[in-house]
């Protein structure tokens, strides 16, 4: 008797673990398809500084904001050490310059930068949102 009720738990994490998978591809779908429709600019570096700061919006993307501008910068990969507490240094040619292809951001290659408008800024930061919620 025990049996059933421990296969119908493992269908319901099995379940919920799927669920969680589809809606990650989901919104990096969305972001992709974003890209796309926009006609995002992409650049080859940008200028940093100790001040910048990031914010993530999946295991491929994050939003990049300097003083003065904001970029979308695409991994090579899926970089689940966005999310990892262990830090990990990041690879820089140039202290003050971030470059697709070469530097790292949390030991993840970068693949792609794009130049965000400030209405681009604002989509994308509430893209993955449902009604009522924030992130």
């Amino acid at each position: 008797m025990i049996k059933q009720p421990l296969v119908i738990v493992a269908a319901l994490l099995s379940a919920c673990a799927a669920q969680e998978q589809i809606a990650s591809q989901d919104e990096e779908q969305a972001v992709r398809d974003y890209i796309q429709v926009r006609g995002l600019p992409e650049v080859k570096e940008i200028r940093s500084t100790s001040d910048d700061s990031w914010d993530e919006l999946d295991a491929h993307f994050i939003i990049y904001e300097t003083r003065r501008d904001a970029y979308l910068v695409e991994f090579m990969r899926t970089c689940y050490e966005l999310s990892d507490s262990n830090i990990v240094a990041d690879r820089r040619w140039d202290l003050k310059t971030i470059n697709a292809g070469f530097d790292t951001i949390r030991g993840c290659r970068i693949d792609k930068i794009y130049v965000l408008t400030e209405s681009d800024l604002v989509e994308l930061k509430t893209l993955g949102e449902s009604p009522g919620s924030r992130n």
